[in-house]
Parts: structure tokens; sequence; C-alpha cells
């Protein structure tokens, strides 16, 4: 394809839930999609399969923005195939293994923090440096997304998880003010309970089944309904949204 693609697309942690529900939202939308993963290249490259049959512009990137360096290698092999940046989805994240924060292993708690903190701040970091206007960059829109944890706390379950995307709010905050003159708007959203395979992931497989009873509207939410969230903030729909994080929580 050419690089005069409009809109192009970055989601880390692409290849699986929300991620995923994202990508598939954005490419019937008309997007060129960046998936990006981490570990599983099969499941990213059956869903750019799925993309490409439809007709979308789509690509598989590997990196772990765990690791230093990553997420500067990820935007620029975007900016390689596609010539620009105009949208990105910060997603990439885990819970680790759940338990009490006493019982937790450190290197657990580390590997969250990694990930979800440092690697969502160093993502947001490259896509400023190419999208900024003062860059050279064309503007655009970022989405972070964090949790209801972060309010909840989710206490004996993986208070460290709340704690990095605490930190992923206060990043949404003071990014959205620092970019708005360089013509970037930096929203979040803030999932509850989601019909993910992120709490098999955290050793809680039936985490959906015993809390879906205690949500105000009675059940989980899905991968899609957090999407199409996601796609109104990177839509010109919300231009005048900006520093906002919006709750899809079934009332929770």
């Amino acid at each position: 394809m050419s690089k005069d693609t409009a809109k192009v697309l970055l989601v880390t942690g692409g290849g699986r839930g929300i991620g995923a529900a994202t990508c598939r939202l954005a490419a019937a939308a008309g997007y060129a999609v960046a998936v990006n993963y981490a570990r599983d290249a099969a499941a990213a490259d059956a869903l750019v399969a799925d993309l490409r049959a439809e007709g979308a512009d789509a690509e598989a990137f590997q990196g772990d923005m765990a690791e230093p360096g990553a997420a500067d290698a990820l935007v620029d092999a975007v900016m390689t195939r596609w010539g620009r940046l105009t949208h990105l989805v910060n997603n990439a994240g885990i819970t680790g293994t759940g338990s009490r924060l006493a019982d937790a292993d450190p290197a657990t708690i580390a590997r969250v923090i990694d990930l979800n903190v440092t690697g969502a701040i160093m993502v947001a970091r490259a896509g400023a440096r190419v999208m900024a206007t003062s860059r050279g960059g064309g503007g655009g829109v970022m989405v972070n997304v964090s949790s209801a944890a972060a309010t909840l706390g989710s206490p004996g379950e993986f208070v460290w998880y709340a704690a990095s995307k605490g930190a992923v709010d206060s990043l949404t905050i003071g990014l959205s003010r620092e970019l708005a003159s360089d013509g970037i708007r930096v929203n979040a959203v803030s999932p509850g309970l989601i019909d993910t395979g992120i709490h098999a992931d955290a050793g809680m497989p039936d985490r959906v089944e015993k809390l879906a009873p205690n949500i105000p509207l009675a059940r989980a939410g899905s991968a899609a309904e957090v999407a199409q969230t996601i796609m109104f903030l990177l839509s010109d729909a919300s231009s005048y949204v900006s520093g906002t994080i919006v709750r899809v929580a079934g009332g929770r």
C-alpha cells in the first residue's frame, strides 16, 4: 500500500482482547492498522489475515513494550511502513497472578510496572515525538487503556495493577495538557469487568462469573463495548474531548 494512508493507527497489545476488538473496528472504519504483539504471533497474524481479507491495510509488529527501546523501535517500524502515525492506542498491559500484596512475587510486581507504567509512558513518548506538530508531525489522537481498578484498588487480587493504572490516569491528564498545543488529543478508557483472557492469565478463570452479579448492569462487558468507546475517542466526533478518562464499567 502507498504511504499516503490518511489514518494510521497503532495498537499496542493489539493481538488479543480489547486491543484486537479495537483493531477490527478501526480497520472497518478505514484506518490502516498496526497490530503490536509481544509473544502471541499466531493470534496477531490471524487477526491481520482477517483484516486484510476484509480489504484493510494491516500489519503485525512484534515488540515487548516492557523492554528498553521497544517503543521507539515499534514507532520507527510503523513510520517506515506507512510514513506517518496519526492515532495511537496505548493498550498493552498485564495484571500478574492475583493474590494479596504480601504474597505477591516481587518479580511479578516489577513486570507489571515495567509494562503498564514505564512501557505506557515510553509508548506515549515515542508517539508524541512523531505526531507533535512542533516536531513536524501532523498531530493526532492517543487513547490510553486504564482500568476501573485505578479507583477500586483491587484489594485481595492485584493492588499493584490498580496502582499501575492510577499512573496511566495521571499520564493521560498531564500529557493531554502538554500536547494540546501540538495538535494531539489524549484521553483514556477505564474498563471495568470485561470478559477477556486477562482473568485466566491472572490465574482467575472464573473471575467473571463470580463478579458479574455484583455489577449494577448485572453482567460483564465485552471487548467490543470497550473498543466502541475507544473508537469514539479516536474519531473527530470527540474533537473537543481531551484529558478525559471514560469509565466503561457497567455502573461499577
